[in-house]
């Protein structure tokens, strides 16, 4: 596997696991309302997004190298 290959499948976890938590927090503060719930989930849920625009940019870059 390559490092370009490696740096994808890392990325597309991290955006998963960011867009998780965000929801699992945001949920949690539906019930609690507890204001730290807000906030980490519009925090991860930002990192998410930074996550998506940040892949977007890394596959722009290295659109001429293989995968392999």
């Amino acid at each position: 596997m390559s490092l370009k290959a490696f740096h994808v499948v890392f990325i597309t976890a991290s955006v998963l696991l960011a867009f998780g938590f965000g929801w699992f927090e945001l949920s949690r503060y539906q019930d609690t309302r507890d204001t730290v719930d807000l906030w980490l989930g519009c925090g991860s849920s930002g990192a998410g997004i930074g996550l998506v625009a940040y892949g977007i940019y890394f596959l722009k870059k290295l659109k001429n190298i293989s995968y392999l």
